[in-house]
């Protein structure tokens, strides 16, 4: 019981975290082009 009682508040600070991290990434444009990156992989350009 006594490690719950740590357990839990740590799992919920881990989440809250995550959310805070994809918000971030979210409003800095990490997913603006998500296609764009895998389009170039196609892409055969020889300099």
């Amino acid at each position: 019981m006594n490690g719950l009682l740590f357990l839990i508040p740590v799992a919920v600070g881990m989440g809250f975290a995550g959310l805070i991290g994809f918000f971030w990434a979210l409003r800095h444009g990490q997913f603006e082009d998500p296609e764009g990156a895998a389009n170039r992989i196609l892409i055969d350009e020889e300099d």
